[in-house]
């Protein structure tokens, strides 16, 4: 992936400046305009339409939303590593950590509604809190390594989508071959380690007072370590600058998103998703098109034992759009409306090199994120806003994936 993407001026540079008004930016605008209405009219279509409804609706409106801000404030979990390991800039680092702050301020409010007494030996409907076992470290690293290798993660791709991105396309076809290899391998997997794994959740031990205060004061001191490599703020406007809707216009189209709200934002939609629909997730709809189709062949049969059990990026034999289909429909719509408005929206001219190494790179994601029931965003963000140990343990296998594919340069393939 072209450093272009991530770097430049509209990551780490002065953002350009608000250009004149031309028939071009004019007829982007409005193709942004006709997707942004093309979403709220599919929105309330969906919501009277039968089998599907308000949580469809919801759905594709969180989707749009989540798009929006990942492409507004570059939210990709391996470009912000990739900063951090190649460039020892933590600016990114600390959208992830304001994501997981606000995101678990938010489930333990949720929490004490759906489950007033966490110690009672119940889990939380739905949340993402997963079995803890050598898998899941597996997993995560081989999720994080694919990630160097593809050169962003699959919300990422996702995203990227809407830019234009030519290598998405191949990652994502990858995941789904990723999804296949993993439902064949789940079977060994599950009896002889992950049917006797421990499902840890911090409540149950602390309550939600106590596991909240302990994931802010790691947030926190992991912040603070990260300060030291926090790069000088971008000149302040100057003195007298009126903040005009020129202005605001340019702030959140064509300059990337102060990492702190970009974080919040998305911790807040995580929040809502989850009290309304499901905690989000980004491959769930994939995992169940790449099931849907091994099961047709009659390729799957005895092979998924106590799959269906966990919570997580569930998969499931489907004949239609889930919920999370919807989710990551709009969000590819959302960053593509806003890229027509930036003007970002610039595909490239694919490389076989390219290719090969988006589409290996998705198949290393596609495994790890169905042995770890979900990706960064299921698994890693949503898991740790909902105080699950195997939230923490999948991040930190990441991370070192990530580490080890930059140094053996992957990403450079």
């Amino acid at each position: 992936m072209a450093r272009s993407s991530v770097g430049g001026s509209a990551v780490r540079g002065a953002a350009p400046a608000l250009p004149s008004v031309s028939r071009a930016s004019l007829l982007r605008a409005g193709l942004a305009l006709v997707i942004l209405s093309g979403i709220a009219v599919g929105a309330h279509a969906l919501h009277d339409t039968p089998g599907q409804g308000a949580r469809a609706s919801f759905s594709l409106l969180t989707g749009a939303a989540l798009g929006l801000v990942f492409a507004g404030g570059r939210f990709c979990f391996f470009c912000i590593l990739r900063d951090f390991f190649e460039d020892g800039s933590s600016r990114g680092v600390f959208a992830i950590l304001a994501a997981l702050a606000v995101g678990s301020v938010g489930y333990a409010v949720v929490f004490g509604a759906f489950l007033p007494n966490p110690m009672s030996g119940r889990l939380p409907p739905d949340a993402h809190i997963g079995p803890v076992s050598w898998v899941l470290v597996a997993a995560g690293a081989a999720f994080g390594v694919g990630m160097a290798l593809s050169g962003a993660c699959i919300s990422g791709h996702l995203y990227r989508l809407g830019e234009g991105s030519v290598r998405a396309p191949f990652a994502l076809l990858g995941t789904l071959v990723g999804f296949g290899a993993g439902f064949f391998t789940w079977q060994s997997v599950y009896l002889s380690a992950i049917a006797q794994a421990p499902v840890a959740w911090l409540p149950a031990a602390l309550g939600y007072g106590g596991a909240l205060a302990l994931t802010l004061a790691v947030l926190a001191a992991v912040g603070l370590l990260l300060l030291r490599y926090l790069p000088a703020a971008d000149a302040a406007r100057p003195a007298g600058d009126r903040l005009t809707p020129a202005a605001v216009y340019r702030l959140v189209v064509f300059q990337r998103w102060n990492p702190l709200v970009t974080g919040a934002l998305v911790g807040v939609i995580g929040t809502f998703a989850y009290f309304r629909v499901e905690p989000l997730g980004v491959t769930a709809q994939l995992g169940s098109l790449s099931r849907t189709i091994l099961d047709s062949a009659g390729l799957l049969a005895g092979r998924l034992n106590g799959l269906d059990g966990f919570a997580g990026c569930a998969t499931v034999v489907a004949q239609t759009i889930t919920e999370n289909g919807w989710l990551i429909g709009g969000l590819a719509l959302g960053s593509l409306s806003l890229s027509l408005l930036a003007g970002r929206f610039q595909p490239e001219r694919p490389t076989v090199r390219g290719s090969l190494t988006a589409l290996g790179g998705g198949v290393l994601m596609g495994w790890g994120a169905m042995l770890a029931l979900g990706c960064t965003v299921g698994t890693l963000l949503s898991g740790v806003s909902a105080f699950a140990v195997s939230g923490w343990v999948f991040g930190g296998a990441v991370l070192a994936g990530v580490w080890f594919g930059i140094r053996l340069g992957l990403h450079r393939w």
